[in-house]
């Protein structure tokens, strides 16, 4: 365990953390990890370890570490839609799909327009049954986390597959990384990454806010936030809308003004987070080799 891991940056930050709560840290041995998504049924957790092509299982009522599935499809982003079912972003596979309760895999969304995605890389899943996920280029960049190749599509976009006929358009295509993504408690508000800084000089480093239409459409995409250590990657939201970020130095939290009031500081770079356990108030936390966890007084946004 790791002592004292929060940064008061505001005031506000002071109710957000217990003074006596420690980062524990639950399993390593991981050479990315990523993608965590909590299933409160049976109280587990599940996390890509992308470069070793593998999902790992973290079990919360006996605090072991299994392998969930390998190989993975180099999967990246993952979620729980409302049915308690696995979506992930397989970027050797390039595509989204669904695990089925009988352990089936069901492919939601692999092309474009008749063209390949270039690799998914986070999936979030509204209310409506919606899945939107971002597509940058991460898993054809090189053989570390997919599969080389030349984009087919030439460029990284926002996209939303349509509840009822499973048709898939872009949302967004703006982006020159579009990364982590979430949703406002109200579902209102899509919060997107770009971490185009990767690939462009003085690139963007920065989750944009787009307003979400009765039809799905999207609107706005001002800047809410900036990093200001390393890049943002996943993030989760609490029930007050709070944004709780992957980063450089660990885990940023801001609040729904776009203050940057607190961190909790992690040894390691920060990939994704997730709310989880019994009461939605433990943050897992994502961190290159390892998986972290640390109690708060705050509960995440109820997405299942």
């Amino acid at each position: 365990m790791i002592k004292d891991p929060a940064v008061i940056l505001d005031d506000r930050f002071k109710r957000l953390i217990i003074g006596s709560a420690r980062l524990e840290k639950l399993a390593d041995g991981c050479r990315w990890a990523e993608g965590p998504a909590y299933f409160p049924a049976g109280r587990y957790l599940v996390w890509s370890d992308v470069p070793n092509d593998r999902l790992m299982r973290f079990d919360e009522t006996s605090d072991t570490v299994s392998m969930f599935r390998s190989p993975s499809g180099y999967a990246n982003g993952n979620t729980v839609d409302r049915q308690g079912r696995l979506v992930t972003c397989e970027h050797g596979n390039r595509r989204v799909t669904r695990t089925e309760h009988d352990g089936s895999i069901t492919v939601i969304a692999s092309h474009h327009d008749g063209k390949r995605f270039n690799s998914p890389n986070d999936v979030v899943v509204k209310s409506d049954g919606s899945i939107w996920f971002t597509d940058p280029a991460y898993g054809i960049d090189s053989d570390y986390e997919g599969h080389k190749a030349e984009s087919e599509i030439g460029a990284c976009h926002v996209y939303r597959v349509d509840p009822n006929d499973g048709a898939v358009r872009i949302a967004a295509d703006d982006f020159v990384r579009p990364n982590g993504l979430a949703f406002s408690p109200d579902e209102k508000i899509l919060y997107v990454v770009d971490t185009g800084a990767t690939h462009v000089d003085d690139g963007p480093r920065h989750i944009r806010a787009f307003k979400v239409g009765d039809d799905g459409s999207l609107s706005g995409g001002n800047v809410f936030a900036t990093c200001t250590e390393g890049l943002f990657d996943g993030f989760r939201l609490d029930e007050a809308g709070r944004i709780w970020t992957s980063a450089g130095d660990g885990v940023h939290c801001f609040e729904t003004d776009g203050t940057l009031i607190g961190k909790i500081l992690v040894p390691e770079g920060v990939a994704n987070v997730v709310f989880g356990g019994v009461k939605r108030n433990r943050l897992y936390i994502c961190a290159t080799t390892s998986l972290y966890a640390v109690m708060l007084p705050v509960n995440g946004a109820k997405t299942f």
